[in-house]
């Protein structure tokens, strides 16, 4: 048999393939139509506030009952101290410039709007409404949470982009492992939102492999059958796609973002703090090039939320030059398919070449 079977019985899923979760791309369609071909849906909750996590896991649990994954950012939230405060003004007023230079009309809001919050709310959530598989990224959870949520009966997926990353999980009881090559799209995983490593995920994968003991999920660059079958070689036993899921029927992506996705080419794939203030890899674009290496890039969350108004402004216009369009390395055909059908393709596909 082809398709390992540690990951997929641990989760209760039938191929060890899971849906990334791609906040602000990926949905509640998406993930119900990955549970549909009896993959791992995952519901991208980030930072949202408990309500508005709540919200979205009792949409998605009247939609299946089988099995998926909640999703969530697990950040340090940095101290708001003066010299954030001038930081933050600056930064404002140059954004809202470039804006206005580019006919684009926003709001962008004062520091004192900002809602930021730490995840332990969303713990509380996930175990009240009886979510029984967790995925985080961007570090660790602390240990009171781990047990907490151990005691609740929850399966924990955590993210590493480097071994000494894998080795803190394992080390604190995670109990299946997400490596993150630098390939993939989107944010990087890293427990640090500096000096991040940036290991090609065939190094990272064998590598974490032949250092941990925890069963181990691959993200980075899987886009079809021989893609899968390389990191399987490599030890993984689950494997994560949401590149090869962007352009499908139940993507967030608006059509002109799905257009443009069609046209990348591979050096216009860049990693970049400008949107967000953590690294992701994305589409250059105008906003990228006047940001990326200015001043005026704050830490996150509050980059993320001061340019969140600007993004939306800019989709409402159809303007690619000022939205994060989030892509891994492997530039593909990027299928309009629904979810549902493109895993089921790559299923098939990878045992016929079994």
């Amino acid at each position: 048999m082809f398709w390992p079977d540690t990951i997929s019985k641990k989760l209760g899923i039938q191929y060890p393939l899971i849906q990334a979760p791609m906040f602000g791309v990926s949905t509640v369609e998406m993930a119900v139509a990955a549970t549909k071909a009896d993959c791992l849906g995952s519901l991208a909750l980030a930072d949202l506030s408990a309500d508005q996590s709540v919200e979205l896991i009792r949409e998605m649990k009247k939609r299946t009952d089988k099995p998926f994954a909640a999703n969530i950012f697990v950040h340090d939230i940095p101290e708001v101290t003066d010299a954030l405060k001038e930081r933050y003004t600056r930064t404002k007023q140059f954004i809202g410039h470039l804006a206005k230079e580019n006919a684009i009309e926003v709001h962008l809001p004062d520091l004192e709007e900002i809602n930021v919050s730490t995840y332990h709310a969303q713990i509380d959530a996930v175990i009240e409404e009886n979510c029984k598989i967790l995925s985080f990224t961007f570090g660790n959870l602390d240990d009171q949470s781990i047990r907490k949520l151990k005691e609740n009966g929850v399966i924990l997926i955590g993210t590493c982009t480097s071994v000494k990353e894998a080795l803190l999980l394992e080390k604190s009881g995670i109990d299946i492992i997400c490596a993150q090559g630098i390939e993939a799209g989107g944010h990087r995983g890293s427990f640090e939102a500096e000096n991040i490593p940036q290991i090609g995920g065939l190094s990272l994968l064998s590598q974490i492999y032949d250092h941990v003991k925890v069963p181990l999920i691959y993200a980075g660059g899987i886009y079809d059958a021989k893609t899968l079958q390389a990191v399987k070689d490599l030890g993984a036993q689950g494997f994560q796609v949401g590149n090869l899921l962007l352009a499908s029927q139940e993507s967030a992506l608006l059509p002109f973002e799905k257009e443009r996705l069609k046209k990348v080419k591979e050096d216009e794939i860049v990693l970049t703090k400008s949107f967000s203030g953590r690294y992701a890899r994305g589409i250059k674009n105008q906003f990228i090039e006047k940001v990326e290496n200015s001043e005026y890039i704050l830490p996150y969350p509050y980059q993320n939320k001061l340019t969140n108004a600007l993004r939306k402004a800019a989709k409402n216009l159809r303007n690619p030059e000022f939205v994060g369009i989030w892509v891994g390395q492997s530039i593909h055909q990027y299928s309009d398919l629904s979810t549902e059908e493109i895993l089921a393709k790559l299923i098939s596909q990878t045992e016929a070449v079994s």
